[in-house]
């Protein structure tokens, strides 16, 4: 898998007059791409459709060799497992499991996914200064420390594709820093691709490639 290529992609919320459409988009392996825009300007909306949990009313996202448009919604599930890391913006951690659960529990089911995640998460914690926390049930950390369990558990099982949603908004300048660093090195280092949606305008310099989100909303 080599890249994430987007054509003639068009999607609408029913009953609400927002509009995006994607002529054409493509980001590399290997490549960062960082999506900009005023909120509510379709920034998170593109990421969904980007892994396929939204479905476009036409158009084709691909990942690699595979296109998103003829999976099922099961086939969709299993590919993200396997081959994306997904930072939302809510995280989407259980409360009640410990860092080191959060991480591993979408792998259980995949005995490669799983081993690679295992032996990537010392390091991962490590870096992102949370290996203090390993057993420590999500519920008590801050939300800066919750933000960095969701981007380990993204980069645990080394994706090819990397999707993060304003993966920075609860950090100080510091670990901001450390944090677009880290994603950016994983990204060049295993040739994966990927994307970030943010509002920091002070991180848009690091990355290879900005699309304003202007470009695509209101037709």
């Amino acid at each position: 898998m080599s890249a994430l290529t987007i054509q003639d992609l068009a999607f609408a919320y029913p009953g609400d007059s927002f509009r995006l459409a994607v002529p054409s988009l493509t980001v590399a392996a290997g490549s960062t791409l960082a999506l900009a825009g005023a909120s509510g300007g379709g920034k998170t909306t593109l990421l969904r459709l980007m892994t396929g949990l939204l479905t476009p009313e036409r158009g084709e996202v691909r990942l690699g060799d595979r296109s998103l448009n003829f999976m099922s919604r099961e086939e969709r599930r299993a590919f993200r497992l396997q081959y994306i890391g997904l930072v939302f913006q809510d995280f989407a951690l259980l409360d009640y499991l410990t860092v080191e659960e959060n991480i591993l529990i979408p792998h259980h089911f995949s005995g490669t996914t799983l081993a690679i995640a295992r032996a990537n998460l010392p390091a991962l914690l490590d870096r992102l200064q949370i290996d203090r926390y390993r057993h420590h049930r999500v519920s008590q950390l801050s939300q800066g420390e919750r933000q960095r369990v969701a981007i380990a558990r993204a980069l645990a099982h080394e994706p090819p594709f990397l999707f993060a949603d304003e993966p920075t908004a609860s950090l100080d300048p510091a670990r901001t820093q450390m944090v677009s660093e880290l994603l950016i090195e994983e990204a060049k280092r295993r040739q994966a691709a990927l994307v970030v949606v943010t509002h920091d305008h002070a991180l848009l310099p690091r990355f290879d490639v900005t699309q304003r989100m202007d470009d695509f909303s209101g037709s």
